[in-house]
């Protein structure tokens, strides 16, 4: 119950239970290596698992996935600032699952059926367009890179508010020696193991937050004086902050101007949510369809999660926590209201939390750019072995990338890059889902209205301020034609879906060229054992293009 990171101090007792933790987890990735492992190196093998995990390993693999460093830090943050606007994010992982019963077992079919790896793989292969596959893969990097970044962040945060690193005056290369670290060793064990790693240490991190938000929610409320207290020192908060502003900025409850804004974000984010290559990296390495299916019906005990998790931005209110940096609330709570050793806990909690996510997200941007651009387009009879090596490259690229961002650019430029990525993924969903369920679509019409989504998207975006950002300064605009606050990203996937469907009857009916569609009708429903599916691709089809 100490405040010595704020006095300049370490918590010595945090620190070396963080250390344990983190160290115990780093053994975890490297013996991951040799968990379920194949004597063949392919991209099946070293970015998807061998596409063998059951149940429990998927489910904890997108929990761990899903539910980040950053979640952690931000959702709650978000409820600090701004009162119950913050909760958008449990409405929208509430809503996300329903979405994707429907469409990620059709996913995970054709995909096992023609060896498809990435999301590109599959737009290929079903609009015969390697054009569109390039915007989807380029697309989907674009939007990994800064949520990478925020993890980072999020480690970032917890070494902070543990005083590692020095004060405001100590020599950068010391003061971020313990970030490097951590990156080091997340790279490392990320390039030996693959997608095994995260998938045995998402074990760890889902338990341990569980752990920390079951005592959060109980231990806390009991020193604050209960539930009544808190929320009475939060409503004082934002009743104060609104008074001084002369307008609604805050509140227990959302205000009648921000209801659009709250319904399009919490929409706009779910219908994204499984557009990011890692939510699909670890759903394809799922070993069937109804692992899939499963999946859907019990991942939203993480809503519950997060449900409770977004309460602990209330109870730092009521604490008294004051940080200049709200992502340091959270974090700063802990500090000041657990007992050292159980801090340490909560620290690793969150710094595991980075490392899982942030392994995966390299992992599936490598792949997309493997696949999608070496393969595609530099090398187009790379053999798996060829391709597995190029991806364990990228994977680092990818990483160091994301490192520069931390350490040169302002942390909040780093948060509002991961809210353009959420604006720009949306916008390939027309290829992906719609292509799920129909070939209608025609393949020029979804790359010209992917092109005016992003466009519209990116300027719209560019031209939101706030009041520490001249651009880029959220995801909230006035809406063409209602003149209501909403999401830019449903907007901008509004025109898309507007400009594709309009461009696909024209381009029908000129009867312009329409690329080869390799799939057909049953491999969206087939499954491991089905005539034509085998439970281990050969080479030869794990590394066959896809597209003509």
């Amino acid at each position: 119950m100490t405040e010595l990171a704020a006095e300049g101090g370490v918590n010595g007792i945090a620190l070396a239970v963080f250390i344990f933790f983190f160290a115990a987890v780093t053994a975890m990735g490297f013996l991951a290596a040799r968990w379920r492992r194949a004597e063949t190196e392919s991209l099946d093998e070293w970015g998807l698992g061998g596409r063998s995990f059951g149940t429990w390993v998927t489910w904890f693999l997108l929990g761990g996935d899903l539910y980040t460093a950053y979640t952690f830090v931000a959702v709650p943050a978000a409820i600090y600032a701004a009162g119950a606007a913050g909760f958008f994010a449990v409405p929208y992982t509430i809503l996300v699952y329903p979405l994707i019963f429907t469409f990620l077992p059709r996913l995970w079919s054709v995909s096992h059926k023609h060896g498809y790896v990435t999301t590109s793989d599959f737009v290929r292969g079903r609009f015969g367009s390697k054009g569109l596959s390039l915007a989807v893969a380029v697309t989907g990097i674009l939007a990994t890179m800064p949520y990478i970044a925020l993890q980072l962040v999020g480690i970032q945060a917890v070494l902070d508010v543990m005083g590692v690193g020095g004060g405001p005056d100590t020599n950068w290369f010391i003061k971020d020696l313990p970030l490097l670290i951590a990156f080091a060793v997340l790279a490392a064990y990320t390039y030996s193991s693959g997608l095994r790693a995260p998938a045995l240490i998402a074990f760890v991190k889902d338990g341990l937050i569980y752990l920390v938000i079951a005592v959060a929610i109980i231990y806390i409320p009991i020193k604050l004086g209960g539930f009544d207290s808190i929320f009475q020192a939060a409503n004082d908060k934002f009743s104060a902050a609104n008074e001084a502003a002369g307008k609604p900025v805050a509140g227990l409850a959302p205000g009648h101007t921000g209801q659009w804004t709250y319904a399009t974000l919490a929409l706009g984010s779910a219908l994204a949510l499984f557009m990011y290559p890692h939510s699909i990296t670890a759903t394809l390495s799922s070993k069937s369809r109804d692992v899939i299916r499963r999946n859907t019906t019990i991942l939203p005990l993480y809503s519950l999660m997060l449900g409770l998790l977004a309460l602990l931005g209330f109870m730092a209110i009521a604490a008294g926590v004051k940080v200049e940096n709200g992502q340091l609330a959270i974090p700063q709570l802990f500090e000041n209201m657990f007992p050292d050793w159980f801090t340490g806990v909560a620290f690793a909690a969150i710094g595991i939390g980075a490392l899982v996510p942030a392994a995966i997200m390299s992992i599936a941007a490598a792949n997309l750019f493997t696949r999608n651009i070496y393969k595609d387009f530099l090398k187009p009879d790379a053999t798996p072995e060829q391709e597995t090596k190029v991806s364990k490259l990228v994977s680092l690229l990818v990483k160091v990338g994301a490192l520069a961002f931390v350490l040169t650019m302002d942390k909040t430029v780093a948060i509002n890059f991961q809210l353009l990525g959420g604006i720009w993924i949306l916008q390939t969903m027309p290829a992906l889902v719609g292509g799920l369920f129909t070939r209608w679509f025609h393949r020029w019409a979804l790359l010209a209205g992917w092109a005016v989504g992003m466009v519209y998207g990116t300027v719209a975006a560019y031209g939101v301020a706030s009041p520490t950002q001249k651009h880029f300064g959220g995801s909230s605009k006035e809406i063409p034609g209602i003149g209501e606050i909403g999401y830019i990203g449903l907007t901008a996937f509004v025109l898309n879906v507007v400009v594709t469907v309009a461009l696909t009857f024209v381009l029908r009916a000129m009867k312009a060229p329409d690329g080869i569609d390799e799939t057909s009708p049953g491999d969206y429903t087939a499954d491991v054992g089905d005539p034509g599916v085998v439970e281990e691709l050969p080479p030869a089809t794990a590394g066959a293009p896809g597209g003509h």
